[in-house]
């Protein structure tokens, strides 16, 4: 009689990339506890709760695993060595790319499973907003810095610019969703940053 063989270990990282593709596709609330359990290798409920303690805190991970991974296209908002308007061309056509790609699912989860969560989850809600307010904040500093070095007029209006760039950025989410391909999005920024010039 055949020996069975030992179970595959547990692969936290495995497990938890899984997850964070799941919720970025569905969203928190709609991803169910049976989808996640299936997705990480069938794990048992007594594991699941062993390994993460709730389907939050296992969101909260995932999040962590996002921000990361794919969250870095951001980062240049935050370079210094680049001119503010270079930062913010160069963080926007990265998003772009990324959430176009057909490796891992569209959009932005940061964004999507927002817009995915009834009033019931104001606590994913925050965790999310959380997040994306880290980014408003790059952008605002990149704005900021802009007009403080002179590549922007002192009377530039740094709150409808901050907007103007976050919402497009926000807006990729949907557009990627809605199967709008990089070629035409990166079209759209070069014409977004004719703002800046005309500034």
């Amino acid at each position: 009689m055949p020996r069975s063989g030992r179970p595959r270990a547990f692969n936290r990282e495995e497990a938890v990339t899984a997850a964070m593709n799941l919720f970025w596709e569905h969203g928190f609330e709609s991803t169910s506890l049976s989808q996640l359990r299936t997705a990480m290798g069938n794990i048992s409920a007594a594991s699941f709760y062993a390994a993460f303690d709730s389907k939050e805190a296992l969101f909260r991970e995932a999040v962590d695993r996002y921000i990361s991974i794919y969250g870095q296209v951001s980062n240049s908002f935050r370079d210094t060595s680049l001119t503010s308007k270079a930062a913010i061309e160069q963080g926007l056509r990265q998003s772009a790319r990324m959430q176009t790609e057909n490796s891992h699912p569209l959009g932005c989860l940061l964004v999507l499973s927002a817009v995915n969560c009834s009033p019931e989850q104001l606590h994913i809600k925050e965790i999310l907003a959380k997040e994306r307010e880290k980014v408003h904040g790059w952008l605002k500093n990149c704005i900021e810095r802009a007009v403080a070095n002179g590549e922007l007029p002192g009377s530039t209006d740094i709150p409808m610019l901050l907007t103007l760039f976050e919402t497009f950025l926000r807006g990729i989410s949907i557009q990627a969703r809605d199967g709008v391909p990089y070629e035409t999005m990166d079209a759209a920024i070069t014409q977004l940053m004719n703002v800046w010039e005309a500034i």
